[in-house]
């Protein structure tokens, strides 16, 4: 299993799960300030078209090219979901945003070989580790 480093630094491609159109939302700016350091955002949301200039899709399986992550701003209660979703859909990495944990989707996720993430701030680990793309 990758670090939580290791995934962001070798990821170009990330769908945001739950991606926010409200600005004073984590679930807005933090893929927001992802997306300014670099990486393509790809926004995940049933209720919205499009989310930081681009085009938002409805679910995961909606996304019509491979992603090399999926970040998840949904509740606890919704990430098993999520996790079986970001595997149908052969995402190697899931990334649950903190304060989101899932036991049975990690478990899911290491059965699967995908490297997992709870419990974390993608925006904090790019920051500590001054990951950048651009």
């Amino acid at each position: 299993m990758r670090t939580a480093e290791q995934i962001l630094r070798e990821a170009r491609t990330i769908a945001v799960v739950g991606a926010s159109r409200d600005r004073m939302k984590t679930a807005h700016s933090v893929p927001l300030q992802i997306q300014r350091h670099g990486w393509r955002i790809v926004p995940v949301n049933p209720f919205a078209d499009e989310i930081f200039g681009e085009r938002c899709y409805r679910t995961l399986a909606d996304i019509p090219f491979p992603v090399d992550l999926v970040n998840v701003f949904r509740p606890s209660e919704d990430a098993t979901g999520v996790v079986k979703e970001a595997l149908a859909i052969g995402a190697p990495a899931v990334w649950l945003q903190q304060d989101i944990s899932s036991p049975e989707g990690r478990a899911l996720a290491e059965a699967a070989g995908v490297d997992f993430v709870e419990n974390s701030c993608i925006a904090v680990v790019r920051a500590v580790h001054a990951i950048t793309l651009v």
